[in-house]
């Protein structure tokens, strides 16, 4: 049943506000929408009775009929400047994105109003609706859709010149490429983003997504210090704007710390005032939790770590692919020093003195084997880790065939001259 029409007047807008249940409001609100009046302050009553009405249905959780009410307001687009359609519709998408476990929703919504804008020529509108859509897939992990659409948006973005969406799409073409494990790709979009950067005015926020991602390619190269300041500065500006994202440039600071092997710093760092009350929970008692294993060394203690904080742990991408580096560190580290004093040694007396299952233990010696970091055998049958002595270099080897080179210089240097004397 369609909603009566309602004046679009100040006083239907108060009448919503006062209304005692939110149902009643959206019904109020979808009345001042039907108003067929098309005056100046008619049309400006509507504009706010749309934010106010994306609100109540994001706050009810009515995701479906924030779609519908794009729809249903196109033939309401064609009488506003089309710079307040798209704040309009950015506003309804926004809403919708706010509301729990709709991303695919969230990529239906943006796709039908790529197509209406294709149909109505609003060029502005539908690139950056597409760059949200391209960040949708490419947090839904369809990586090829998403590569396919940015492909096409940086080109016809570039000849436009539109720094501030160019700096946008450039990050996310960056984030895109280090999903994919692409590296040099993502290093060359990143430098493409900063260099458009440089040439405009860009929002705290967007500059501190920018470090962030700096950071997160120069931990990936093994390049902790610079990539501990670069989470500084990210850090720096999501605090001062109270953005969600400031927690995970300041648990990133801290795996650089500790990749670094100043672990007893971390603390420090939770407890400093800038820090203070506002991150404490989980994510940071998690990276507590790693460092003081870390500067115990001890491997138990890592295990239960990962254990209790697999969250914030294990399904962040980031942390996860450090995490298991140092883990294989400490672990071959510990069994070095293990199984030095031995000739010959059970596989299930080391498990029980590095406190780890004996079948994760032998797996990881056979791969230490492998990887050569200390010569010896498994004996699968007895159940026993052979250590061999490590083999003595013998330097005639070496020797020979330096003095095989040397004469082959001799003998090039000897034809060269030959062939001139013939000459």
């Amino acid at each position: 049943m369609s909603p009566s029409k309602i004046p679009a007047t100040t006083d239907s807008l108060f009448q919503a506000s006062e209304a005692k249940t939110p149902a009643e409001a959206i019904s109020i609100l979808y009345g001042i929408l039907e108003d067929p009046s098309s005056s100046s302050e008619a049309l400006r009553i509507k504009e706010q009775a749309i934010t106010n009405l994306s609100d109540l249905l994001r706050q009810e959780g009515r995701a479906q009929d924030l779609q519908n009410l794009l729809t249903k307001l196109r033939p309401f687009f064609s009488l506003i400047p089309k710079a307040k359609t798209a704040k309009i519709v950015r506003v309804v998408v926004d809403a919708v994105a706010k509301i729990p476990g709709t991303s695919d929703l969230q990529i239906a919504l943006c796709k039908e109003i790529v197509q209406w804008t294709r149909a109505e020529k609003r060029t502005f509108l539908r690139q950056r609706i597409e760059a949200r859509l391209a960040a949708l897939l490419m947090e839904n992990k369809e990586y090829v859709e998403a590569l396919n659409l940015l492909s096409g948006l940086i080109k016809e973005v570039r000849r436009l010149d539109d720094k501030l969406l160019l700096v946008e799409i450039d990050l996310l073409e960056s984030k895109l490429h280090f999903s994919l494990r692409n590296l040099p790709k993502a290093k060359a979009a990143l430098t493409a983003a900063r260099t458009a950067a440089n040439a405009i005015y860009v929002p705290p926020a967007q500059q501190g997504t920018i470090d962030l991602q700096s950071g997160i390619l120069h931990a990936e190269e093994k390049d902790y210090k610079t990539a501990y300041s670069y989470f500084f500065e990210a850090f720096e500006a999501f605090n001062a704007l109270e953005d969600p994202q400031a927690i995970y440039s300041l648990k990133y600071m801290l795996l650089c710390k500790i990749m670094v092997n100043q672990a007893d710093d971390v603390a420090g760092i939770i407890s400093s005032p800038k820090v203070g009350l506002q991150y404490q929970g989980p994510e940071l008692d998690a990276m507590k939790a790693i460092a003081d294993a870390h500067s115990k060394r001890s491997l138990k203690l890592f295990e239960i770590a990962l254990q209790n904080f697999r969250t914030q742990l294990d399904e962040d991408p980031i942390v996860h692919r450090h995490l298991s580096s140092l883990y294989d560190t400490l672990l071959e580290q510990n069994l070095c020093r293990l199984i030095e004093p031995f000739s010959r040694v059970e596989i299930a007396h080391i498990a029980e003195l590095i406190e780890l299952p004996a079948h994760h233990v032998e797996k990881k010696l056979s791969q230490m084997i492998l990887d050569k970091k200390f010569a010896g055998t498994l004996d699968q049958g007895a159940g026993c880790l052979i250590i061999f002595d490590d083999p003595k270099t013998d330097a005639i080897y070496p020797a020979t065939l330096e003095t095989i080179a040397n004469m082959e210089k001799v003998v090039d240097s000897l034809y060269a001259r030959s062939a001139k004397i013939m000459a």
